[in-house]
């Protein structure tokens, strides 16, 4: 899918303009995807780095293209698509320092300078002695404000990657019975995804198993044990579709679920319902939050209630703002984020469903269609 991606830099310097800032440095990073198209590693759980990796990013100057300055490795094999700009490449056996600070002098006197938030710690000492101390400032909540109203090709993209969480769930749901593992479930999930068209997984995928048959806590995102009967067997994964993430979840309950389990399971069902009818242009985050909350409260089970419901999502799984108590942010038309009510109760119940709702002028709007009934297998 084509992203306008100089309109979003055009966007970004009339906040640069505002601010009084007339550099920008970010990373590689969903930033810099977002403001270059420059895609981003599939993510792993270690670091991932070259020698000169610190180098890497783009400086964005109002008026002028963008001038990335990568390691020899990243430009080798990370621009299957080539950037909008110039490219500076660091050789291993370059000086890398030295390199980075001829390119960062173009930019005499700037004022401000906007730096992303993921920006490595080696880079900002060397860009301050390149500019001679100038004044920084938060560049990634300059992105983000650009980010958080997605135009109507994201939302299509983020419908096209809620839409393989969607399927994917419902080839698994009739796989969750007694005795099978819930690594089980996490790889079958994963492949179905893979088979769909995500790139990657978006983070990583969850299926645990709670109720009063089990000690299990939340805090276990997988484990290798059997599932038994009397449970609910909860998920929680994405896929990803040109850079932008699902965030997605269900539960099955294995076995006949008993009064409470239902109880619950209709509580929070209940909850995200409230939560989506508070959505709409004008009301903050933290409302949406305490609405949806206020519901499994009232029915007892508030202190098991025990995440924030939910959070903005998009080329990141979470941005902000968040949908939480404090974030007193005002939703916009476009905007997209989770509704994630749960109950967990160790060693008694465990209950969540997440869907992606988009704010649009007449309410929200899940992105998401997988059925939100009670599923029981035996």
């Amino acid at each position: 899918m084509m992203f306008d991606h100089r309109d979003r830099r055009i966007r970004l310097e009339q906040q640069m303009a505002e601010g009084g800032v007339g550099l920008a440095f970010i990373p590689p990073s969903a930033d810099l995807e977002y403001l270059t198209g420059l895609q981003r590693r599939v993510i792993t759980f270690g670091e991932i780095n070259y020698t000169h990796g610190w180098v890497g990013g783009a400086f964005l100057a109002p008026g002028q293209d963008p001038v990335f300055v990568l390691p020899r490795m990243t430009a080798e094999f990370d621009l299957p698509e080539g950037v909008p700009g110039e490219v500076v490449i660091v050789n291993e056996t370059d000086d890398g320092r030295a390199v980075f600070e001829r390119v960062a002098r173009r930019y005499s006197s700037p004022g401000r300078v906007a730096i992303g938030s993921r920006t490595w710690g080696e880079t900002v000492i060397h860009l301050l002695d390149a500019l001679a101390g100038p004044e920084l400032v938060d560049g990634g909540a300059m992105v983000n404000r650009l980010r958080r109203v997605k135009s109507p090709a994201e939302l299509e993209a983020m419908r096209k990657v809620c839409a393989i969480a969607d399927t994917a769930m419902a080839g698994v749901s009739d796989r969750v019975r007694q005795g099978v593992t819930e690594m089980d479930l996490v790889e079958e999930v994963n492949h179905r995804m893979g088979e769909e068209g995500s790139r990657t997984v978006s983070f990583d995928t969850g299926v645990w198993s709670m109720g009063p048959e089990t000690d299990r806590d939340a805090t276990v995102r997988v484990s290798r044990q059997p599932v038994v009967p009397g449970t609910g067997v909860s998920f929680d994964f994405g896929a990803v579709v040109d850079g932008y993430c699902s965030d997605f979840g269900r539960t099955v309950h294995v076995g006949e679920p008993d009064e409470e389990y239902q109880r619950v399971y209709d509580l929070v069902i209940a909850a995200q319902a409230a939560g989506i009818a508070a959505v709409r242009p004008g009301a903050t985050a933290a409302e949406v939050h305490r609405a949806t909350r206020q519901v499994i409260v009232d029915g007892g089970y508030g202190d098991w209630f025990r995440h924030r419901t939910g959070h903005c999502i998009g080329l990141d799984v979470h941005e902000k703002p968040f949908i939480s108590e404090e974030d007193e942010t005002p939703l916009e038309p476009g905007m997209t984020f989770t509704i994630e009510p749960s109950v967990f109760w160790p060693g008694r119940v465990g209950v969540r469903i997440e869907d992606i709702v988009v704010c649009t002028e007449s309410g929200g709007r899940k992105l998401n269609a997988h059925p939100e009934a009670l599923v029981a297998n035996e």
